[in-house]
């Protein structure tokens, strides 16, 4: 079970927003795919399909530095698009818990 300090140092964000579904399933896999650290489904937690359509199909996605958002961020660029685009990034965004 993950600690309030593994959500911590999954600071480092990027808003992302897409119109297309199958996107948003591809941006949670590069997220996934480019984190180093353990306990890799914090970094895109809170990014479902009901939190995507209420946040304006936006998601933000963190990692545990800005390497792995920089590797996440060449990736997602050269596979996907012009079907999405960055909306912002964070240095100081830390990821909170999802569930009880």
């Amino acid at each position: 079970m993950a600690t309030e300090p593994d959500y911590e140092r999954y600071r480092f964000s990027i808003t992302v927003k897409t119109a297309d579904r199958a996107v948003l399933a591809c941006l949670r896999a590069l997220c996934q795919d480019a984190e180093t650290a353990a306990k890799k489904q914090i970094g895109w937690g809170g990014t479902g399909i009901s939190a995507w359509v209420k946040n304006g199909n936006q998601v933000t996605l963190r990692f545990t530095s800005s390497e792995n958002r920089k590797d996440f961020t060449a990736n997602a660029l050269r596979l996907l698009l012009p079907h999405f685009e960055i909306v912002e990034k964070s240095d100081n965004n830390p990821a909170t818990r999802q569930r009880s």
